[in-house]
């Protein structure tokens, strides 16, 4: 039972037996609203049978006592049950969610945006909290409840009992079958809604872009209509669960005249007594109010599938497998006969082999497109190779846990990511637990003593969001110094220098030189006087090796990589 709670309701283990717990706390506590509704039956009872015993006058007074205690105690119960526990299951449902995305391949975020993943995390995580802590509980609690009342209804009289409950199962069943049409409106609004944020997320990062195109009017005017489709499916999803409920609900009303008409014709045929009359009269008030809540909370429930479903596509996705051991009797990288696909028919690597040697700088150069960056990622297990075979030291990549995988790496990208802290921090990550004697000197390779001397609290300045404060060579020059300090047996450069003038992209270099000794080093460039220190060229083309060699053989070769240094050179030499 645990188990197919955990799967329905996307929950933890704990959170399952919680929500069982808050479900016999809300039983407890409606049974626990009927005691009022007993002593008032006791009480007309000895009242219409000519007075109240003096003997039973204490028992009522002590009855009313103990029942405001136990509706006290056990209302404490349904709070701390749903509510606290409910907000401690969010707490682990979204950091649960967090560490499984930390463990997915890079091909699980190449089929979803940003904007998806934080609404999963974020409102998604939120629609649950609200349906734990309001609905569900509170649901089932309501139907075991009246399950245990209706079986005593039986017991006393079966006939007013049908009379009773028989727009129950009726109001449930409507409520029930609205699922389709439920789905299909939440689902369209869960659209729309990935639409605006998308609309706004796209807005805060290409203001610049748009400003400078006097674009932002027209880009504005498209967000206001997905702001406006939104609201549509927001008004209509709340109608289509309307559309059910409400009927639902009035049907469950025609219970009290039910119970008048029933009663009567009883009362007339002097097979009810007035007190049993008046018994099932009080019960059923008392009775369909919180069911009419229950119609509202089932038509909530079945409209958090949605949710449900996208969180469950998260924690379901496959993990890379792989050891936790790192056996390597070396570091050098093999590409054997490696093809790969980002989607089906649109291959980016074609039965690629090359090696890149430990101490020896390894440089992937070609047109744009060739996929250069891709196999840099598919050695650092970023993606799974299609067919073929990536070694690292002898060792197959696939073999290896992806993040013990990358405590080998140290990578250096050509977009790069900072977080809104001190630039010391910025450089840490690298190497978390690093002195700051030893971050500095990674920083002073990288030449970041230039630009953080400027800043106003030096190395403790705070950089904004992404780097904000910074131009976009300073910001790689903290992403290189984050390289230098992890010091890995393994560094992948892509497009490291490509926002360094070239006086900075000369020193660079140089720490660069320092930093490859002994180990392996990928570099990805497109500026051939990058490479021109490299040990060996592997020139993609269109998904293949087209060349591999020395940078002085293959321009001998005067083939593909002669012709991008001449066209280079061609092209340092154009003036306005």
């Amino acid at each position: 039972m645990i188990n197919y709670i955990m799967k329905k309701y996307a929950l933890s283990r704990q959170g399952a037996k919680d929500l069982i717990v808050a479900t016999i706390s809300c039983v407890v506590h409606n049974l626990m609203l009927m005691l009022p509704v007993s002593l008032l039956y006791f009480l007309v009872s000895d009242l219409y049978e000519g007075g109240v015993p003096q003997s039973h006058l204490w028992i009522y007074i002590v009855g009313m006592i103990a029942g405001v205690l136990l509706i006290l105690f056990s209302y404490r119960w349904v709070y701390g049950a749903t509510y606290y526990a409910t907000y401690k299951e969010s707490s682990v449902r979204r950091i649960s969610l967090a560490e499984k995305l930390r463990k997915l391949p890079l091909s699980f975020f190449g089929k979803k945006d940003l904007s998806d993943l934080t609404t999963t995390i974020m409102a998604d995580c939120t629609t649950l909290e609200q349906s734990f802590s309001h609905w569900v509980p509170e649901f089932f609690g309501a139907m075991i409840s009246t399950v245990l009342v209706a079986i005593c209804f039986f017991v006393f009289d079966w006939r007013m009992a049908l009379a009773v409950l028989w727009v129950l199962p009726v109001s449930l069943a409507i409520v029930a079958f609205s699922g389709k049409v439920q789905n299909y409106f939440t689902r369209k609004q869960t659209e729309a809604k990935l639409a605006v944020a998308d609309g706004i997320q796209e807005a805060l990062e290409t203001m610049r872009d748009l400003k400078s195109n006097n674009a932002e009017g027209k880009y504005l005017d498209v967000l206001d209509k997905k702001i406006d489709k939104m609201e549509g499916r927001m008004i209509k999803s709340e109608l289509g669960a309307a559309m059910f409920v409400v009927p639902a609900s009035m049907i469950l009303k025609l219970g009290m005249g039910t119970v008048a008409l029933v009663g009567g014709i009883l009362l007339a045929e002097d097979t009810l007594t007035v007190l049993s009359f008046f018994m099932f009269l009080l019960v059923a008030s008392r009775l369909y109010d919180p069911l009419a809540s229950s119609l509202q909370n089932l038509a909530a429930i079945i409209s958090t599938r949605i949710p449900i479903e996208r969180m469950n596509s998260i924690e379901n996705y496959p993990v890379q497998p792989g050891t936790d051991e790192l056996k390597t009797k070396d570091y050098d990288i093999v590409f054997e006969n490696v093809s790969f696909s980002y989607n089906t028919g649109e291959q980016v690597l074609n039965n690629v082999s090359f090696t890149a040697k430990q101490g020896e700088v390894t440089a992937l150069i070609g047109p744009s497109g060739g996929g250069k960056s891709t196999a840099a990622k598919l050695a650092a297990r970023f993606w799974d190779a299609d067919s073929g075979k990536i070694t690292i030291g002898g060792q197959d990549v696939r073999n290896v846990d992806p993040e013990k995988l990358l405590s080998a790496y140290s990578i250096v990208f050509q977009d790069v990511t900072l977080f809104n802290n001190t630039v010391m921090e910025n450089i840490r990550i690298g190497r978390q637990g690093a002195t700051d004697a030893e971050v500095l000197a990674a920083a002073k390779e990288a030449q970041c003593d230039e630009f953080v001397e400027k800043l106003p609290e030096g190395y403790q300045t705070m950089i904004g969001e992404n780097g904000s404060m910074l131009s976009g060579g300073e910001r790689q020059r903290i992403s290189i110094a984050r390289a230098l300090l992890k010091d890995s047996p393994v560094i992948l450069l892509d497009e490291a220098t490509a926002s360094l003038d070239a006086e900075n992209e000369t020193q660079i270099q140089k720490a660069i030189s320092r930093l490859v000794k002994g180990k392996t080093v990928l570099i990805i460039a497109h500026r051939m006087r990058t490479v021109e220190g490299a040990d060996k060229l592997v020139l993609l083309k269109e998904g293949k090796v087209a060349e591999q060699g020395t940078p002085q053989e293959l321009y001998a070769k005067g083939g593909l990589y002669t012709k991008m240094c001449k066209l280079q050179q061609q092209s340092g030499n154009w003036k306005v």
